[in-house]
């Protein structure tokens, strides 16, 4: 099936708080992530590659010192903050995939005035599914003082998960993952990386930052509604 960004209401034109579009045709996890780890792995075993690790670490120190944004706080940087090109930068997937029959959508648009991600959709374990979620890949990885992620969310009450994929995993169905509630209202979440759990025992026990290749905001686990925004990603 054909990739594809999510969708922006109104031809580009952001509104306030929409419910999503009806879920697109997108490329399947397993082989987004096997070209993503291509690419990744060509990169860094060549001397090019190595130029340009050294090349972004430097642009990586440089950014850390001066922050990407007035609005973050001194110890942390945005990683993300739903600005021009977040449609193209997020992709929607669902456990249809894997023949599970949830259902959902994403949409990037402005949120309480501010540019976001909103998720939404049914979350079914039929045909051992359960799971739908909008996840950003990450070709440079993250600076490897990174120790955290935090996000401003809002949701319906429910559990969600953040998952983080390395270039180690060889499988679609490897993560670290960990959960966080989103209550009705606005609220700061930081998520320590040394409290991720992996997936599977024979993963690393501790996240090398350098080495992740994906984040996904994911409605896991169980049979519910999903409906949870975000509307800034920074690292601690």
């Amino acid at each position: 099936m054909p990739c594809c960004g999510l969708p922006t209401a109104d031809g580009g034109k952001r509104q306030a708080d929409p419910r999503p579009e009806p879920a697109r045709a997108f490329e399947p996890i397993a082989r987004v992530d096997r070209a993503h780890r291509r690419a990744i792995f060509f990169e860094r075993t060549t001397s090019k590659g190595d130029e340009m690790r050294g090349i972004r670490g430097l642009a990586w120190a440089a950014l850390l010192a001066v922050g990407l944004s007035a609005t973050a706080a001194a110890d942390d940087m945005v990683l993300e903050d739903f600005g021009d090109g977040a449609s193209k930068r997020w992709q929607y997937a669902a456990d249809t995939v894997m023949g599970g029959v949830s259902d959902g959508g994403a949409v990037v648009a402005m949120i309480d005035g501010q540019p976001g991600i909103r998720l939404t959709g049914t979350v079914s374990t039929v045909f051992n599914g359960g799971f739908i979620q909008v996840r950003r890949l990450l070709r440079d990885g993250l600076p490897a003082a990174t120790t955290g992620i935090e996000m401003d969310v809002r949701g319906n009450d429910q559990r969600y998960y953040l998952f983080i994929r390395t270039s180690e995993m060889s499988r679609p169905w490897y993560y670290y993952g960990e959960s966080f509630e989103a209550c009705t209202s606005w609220q700061k979440v930081q998520l320590s990386l040394d409290s991720f759990e992996r997936s599977h025992a024979h993963l690393s026990e501790s996240i090398d930052p350098e080495e992740i290749i994906s984040i996904a905001i994911v409605a896991f686990g169980r049979d519910h509604e999903a409906d949870i925004s975000v509307r800034r990603i920074a690292l601690f």
